[in-house]
């Protein structure tokens, strides 16, 4: 979109990080402008500094981090701004989608209350008139059945449709600009297309400018007008999207862009041995019911599914967001209670309770869809991924669950550091590396 107004403009944006092991510099000096309408993504591998630099220009860091520099909206500073002068520009003029949306949900209040509060407040609706905009903004994101999800809480909505829900609360004050971090992270393929076309159309509509906040490439291809490559805290290239990609300068760049996914589907391994077997899976749950509402209503999430894995393969599951995928996985691992049969190896563990299947627990483990969700604020990395070895190898010495600690986390790449710091002072996809390593520990 060919226009020349600069709305946000960040200079010699510093970030740093208060941490154990001393100050943390999580982004060094970078300069980045937006124009009215445009759509600007900024790319760079999990660490790079994409989320912390538009957090710290939203002043929404953690309280151990620090931004120096110019975060400049329109002719104001917003990191010198008051409190309350940052609050009528947060959610109103530059709304914000999160990576994590069930870490941005209150889990006490319904889907339409959260809804209906931002509308009212910044807008001054009515509360019937603010309800209509809340269902409109759900049947626009493609929420099913929206006046039965008003009343819903976000415990009871899969990955997909919360952030789904994220998106309308971010487009409930038609702000002038949308920070949107990887914001179909958490949706399936057959809503993801769905959602960008959405944005798009109200870019067009609004004049709203958008930033991604991504890895995916095919997003950038498609939608950005303007690029910003990050790596270690720094923008090492940036231009305009399509010269970014036919033609790249940094080294890092093209990097990215060879290690674009291509879909190459890789051979099944020949005659191993099947280590997870699920025969006709059926997992159901009961809504309702009791003395005065009569029988309960009977959901069935997982309908007699066959599925196989055998040793050294890769098998994807696939299908719509609330389609079982999530369910079926856990039933496979006895975390939920489910009939039909379950094998690991020889062993049938269909009906194996809580003490049969702890000693598997170490050679079936499970890496959650939401990493935050799954990781103790109040404990250490370190302490997070050795937490394991504490219950399946308690013999081992403080020293040795330390040296597989640091081995565990060069094996996802992340410093060995990073184990002395908390899961908070970590971006998302430097979260869920985390995960994988508690995962991978115990071998």
């Amino acid at each position: 979109m060919d226009t020349c107004e600069t709305i946000l403009s960040v200079k010699d944006l510093r970030v740093r990080f208060r941490t154990l092991d001393g100050a943390v510099e999580a982004v060094k000096g970078i300069n980045i402008h937006v124009n009215a309408g445009e759509t600007v993504a900024v790319v760079g591998e999990s660490g790079s500094g994409k989320s912390q630099t538009m957090m710290a220009a939203m002043s929404l860091l953690a309280s151990n981090g620090e931004a120096t520099g110019v975060v400049d909206y329109r002719g104001r500073n917003l990191l010198t701004l008051s409190k309350s002068e940052l609050n009528h520009i947060r959610g109103r003029k530059i709304s914000m989608i999160f990576q994590e949306p069930m870490t941005s949900l209150d889990p006490l209040y319904s889907i339409g209350n959260q809804l209906i509060e931002p509308i009212r407040r910044h807008r001054g609706l009515g509360a019937a008139q603010a309800r209509e905009e809340a269902l409109k903004l759900l049947r626009l994101v493609h929420i099913p059945d929206p006046e039965r999800r008003m009343k819903s809480y976000p415990h009871e909505l899969s990955g997909g449709q919360r952030q789904r829900v994220m998106i309308a609360m971010a487009l409930a004050n038609d702000p002038d600009i949308l920070i949107a971090d990887e914001p179909t992270t958490a949706l399936d393929v057959t809503i993801q297309a769905q959602i960008l076309m959405l944005l798009a159309e109200l870019q067009r509509k609004l004049g709203m400018a958008i930033v991604f906040i991504t890895h995916d490439l095919g997003i950038v291809r498609r939608f950005a007008d303007r690029v910003y490559v990050m790596r270690n805290g720094e923008v090492v290239e940036e231009g305009e999207a399509e010269a970014i990609f036919v033609n790249p300068q940094h080294a890092y760049t093209k990097m990215l862009l060879a290690a674009e996914p291509t879909g190459t589907k890789a051979p099944p391994p020949p005659n191993a041995p099947v280590l997870l077997e699920g025969r006709n899976v059926e997992v159901t749950f009961k809504i309702g019911g009791g003395f005065l509402a009569g029988e309960p209503l009977i959901l069935r999430a997982v309908d007699h599914i066959s599925i196989r894995l055998k040793r050294n393969q890769t098998i994807g599951i696939v299908g719509e967001s609330g389609s079982g995928k999530s369910t079926l996985g856990r039933a496979l691992l006895r975390l939920l209670p489910s009939d039909g049969l379950i094998r690991f190896g020889d062993r049938d563990i269909s009906a194996a309770d809580r003490r049969a299947m702890r000693p598997l627990r170490r050679e079936l483990q499970l890496v959650f869809q939401d990493p935050f969700g799954s990781l103790s604020p109040r404990m250490t990395v370190g302490q997070v991924i050795t937490e394991g070895l504490l219950v399946h190898e308690p013999t081992l010495s403080g020293r040795q669950r330390d040296l597989r600690a640091v081995e565990a986390l060069r094996e996802v790449g992340l410093d060995p550091n990073a184990r002395n710091r908390y899961p908070h002072e970590f971006s998302g996809g430097q979260r869920q590396r985390i995960a994988i390593a508690r995962a991978m520990i115990l071998k």
